[in-house]
């Protein structure tokens, strides 16, 4: 018993030298340290409507709103709404002031928070206006024809889409086919990336055709084999992309916006970048009314623009 005694405390003496010898260092848990936190500075906020992913937004756009930082000596920064609808609560909230959209996100930013164009974007085909798709695997078997898709399941952008979900809507009821007409129609899900989810599920046999805006596929031409792709058909043309504010951003500032937006040159080395990088080639100014067209087929087509 006494030789059991010894070796415990021999034991214990060594535990205690082995944890004085060890490389831990010392807390003392009774000392706290308060971390300020870093608050950031106000700035306006710019937003691209996110029909691509984030990343693709950045890079199309960090040009152009580094460029209006500098040429309008505002604080200027892009944020990344994740879906069309967070884009539009964030501008009726007021988190939003700058906002770059389709014409249709427009016409509902207007008719419920009073937003104001002020530019709208030349497309690299030269056009003011631009235009949805219908597109379809090449090999699908029972699609040749637009009639073909009659009973059939379709993808969509966003129920907020132009071009990849109004134009074609009114493009397809133009021929002879509504809603019902469909065996399914489903909207892309998940953060930003809409416009690459319809093709990539299309291309995936997911879905027997997609709507998309015109240009969607040269995206993705990097990234998977567009040739197995076809173009359906076209619908027709409509006002393009704008530039809209809030209505309660103050006169002088718009004003430097508008101004900066507008004075884009793609003949200027400095600036071509910028609006290559954007996707368009030129800025344009706006007026409320060009985008009547837009209006016109919402009523046609019994959209509420509250919803």
């Amino acid at each position: 018993m006494y030789k059991k005694f010894i070796l415990f405390i021999v034991f214990f003496v060594f535990s205690l030298t082995a944890c004085e010898n060890n490389d831990y260092p010392y807390v003392d848990l009774s000392k706290r340290q308060q971390i300020p936190q870093v608050s950031q500075k106000w700035s306006y906020t710019y937003a691209y409507l996110p029909q691509y992913s984030h990343l693709v937004s950045f890079k199309r756009q960090h040009l152009l709103v580094e460029y209006l930082k500098q040429a309008t000596n505002l604080p200027i920064r892009q944020i990344f709404p994740d879906s069309f609808s967070d884009h539009m609560k964030m501008f009726g909230e007021g988190s939003l002031d700058i906002s770059y959209s389709n014409p249709f996100v427009y016409v509902k930013l207007a008719h419920r928070y009073g937003a104001k164009a002020i530019a709208r974007v030349v497309e690299k085909s030269g056009k003011a206006e631009f235009r949805g798709q219908i597109i379809a695997r090449k090999d699908h078997p029972q699609i040749k024809t637009i009639q073909d898709l009659r009973g059939k399941s379709w993808i969509a952008v966003d129920p907020s889409s132009a071009g990849g979900y109004l134009f074609v809507l009114g493009y397809l009821q133009d021929h002879g086919l509504g809603l019902k007409d469909f065996s399914q129609i489903s909207f892309a899900t998940g953060a930003g990336g809409k416009q690459e989810q319809v093709v990539l599920n299309v291309y995936l046999g997911k879905y027997d055709f997609g709507s998309i805006r015109e240009g969607t596929l040269e995206v993705l031409q990097n990234d998977i084999d567009i040739s197995k792709i076809k173009v359906l058909a076209n619908t027709p043309w409509y006002p393009g992309w704008v530039f809209a504010l809030r209505p309660n951003l103050p006169e002088e500032d718009a004003q430097k916006i508008k101004k900066a937006l507008l004075s884009l040159d793609i003949h200027n080395p400095d600036q071509a970048p910028i609006l290559k990088n954007a996707g368009f080639i030129k800025i344009i100014p706006a007026k409320d009314e060009d985008y009547d067209p837009i209006r016109k087929l919402c009523k046609k087509l019994k959209i509420n623009l509250d919803e």
